[in-house]
């Protein structure tokens, strides 16, 4: 039974049991043996059977046992992340325990919204897949970076990046308080990194990314990817989305299909997502996906909400 299936047609389940938000990762949280477990669920090989069939590609083996190398590309790593986390929602959902709300960082917002029944799973992964090809065609284009600003405030790494003018650099995400990506031209995002380190941050790390994504850089291909998303049917969601583009909720398939066309431009406010998350009362956040880099940003912007990752279906106990 697939996710958006159960949630339509158990929609008692929603009220029960702790106010959980789920949580899905983007790109650069997939790993190698991140779907080791899939054989042990029949409901999660059905996700990975179906993307297998959808991309014609062999997914399920590459999140199985393929290597880094192997997931790094950008048009592999994001079907493959999205698949992992699409399964593992499967299985707890199957378990009893659907979210009662949804969020995703960057890539994983497509991920929510396939659970809260926006897409339907093959949409999901066709978009993704286009949207991954569309960013590597970007990357091959231009010289571009992504850098993490550790130890600065946000609003100080943005100053800093107003002050670069050897092209174009700005905060791609905003993770956590003391922790800011920018993104742009290599030139660009050099010379940045050498204003935080002049400025104090503890740390500026280069991130293996293949290309400058949530920056203008990916200007050329916004019409492109708009045009491949209005070939599918939007639905309103069955559950709460909180856009990460946005930090507030959104409601109906214009407004999300906007939202999406301009998601490979704007930053990740992910700050002021859990902050949100956290004055409107959700008392669980609990990550599906490959790793617990959200688990980790999420415990450092609300401490005082119970975060928890989940990357295989034993953690769920």
């Amino acid at each position: 039974m697939t996710v958006d299936v159960f949630i339509r047609e158990q929609p008692d389940q929603l009220a029960t049991g702790p106010k959980t938000l789920a949580l899905f990762p983007g790109q650069g949280s997939q790993r190698p043996g991140m779907a080791a477990w899939i054989t042990d669920y029949p409901v999660a090989e059905e996700v990975f059977r179906r993307a297998d069939d959808v991309l014609g590609i062999p997914l399920t083996q590459l999140c199985v046992d393929g290597t880094a190398e192997q997931l790094r590309a950008t048009d592999v790593a994001q079907p493959a992340i999205v698949a992992t986390s699409l399964a593992l929602s499967a299985v707890r959902t199957q378990r009893g325990q659907p979210p009662a709300a949804v969020a995703g960082h960057s890539l994983g917002e497509f991920t929510a919204l396939a659970v809260a029944g926006v897409l339907d799973e093959d949409t999901l992964l066709q978009l993704v897949r286009r949207r991954g090809e569309l960013m590597a065609e970007v990357s091959r284009r231009y010289d571009g970076a992504m850098s993490a600003v550790i130890g600065l405030p946000a609003e100080q790494v943005d100053a800093l990046c107003a002050r670069v003018t050897s092209g174009v650099v700005g905060v791609a995400n905003y993770n956590q308080p003391t922790q800011t990506v920018v993104s742009g031209a290599a030139t660009a995002v050099a010379d940045l990194e050498d204003l935080a380190r002049s400025a104090g941050a503890a740390k500026v790390v280069r991130l293996k990314v293949a290309g400058a994504f949530h920056s203008p850089l990916m200007a050329d291909i916004a019409a492109e990817f708009g045009a491949e998303l209005d070939r599918y049917t939007l639905r309103p969601p069955v559950v709460p989305v909180l856009s990460a583009v946005t930090a507030d909720y959104v409601t109906n398939p214009t407004e999300i299909r906007a939202l999406l066309r301009g998601q490979l431009l704007a930053p990740v406010r992910w700050v002021e997502t859990v902050q949100r998350a956290a004055t409107d009362g959700y008392d669980e956040l609990v990550e599906l996906g490959p790793g617990q880099v959200l688990t980790g940003f999420s415990r450092r912007i609300a401490p005082d909400v119970s975060s928890t990752a989940i990357s295989k279906p034993e953690a769920q106990g």
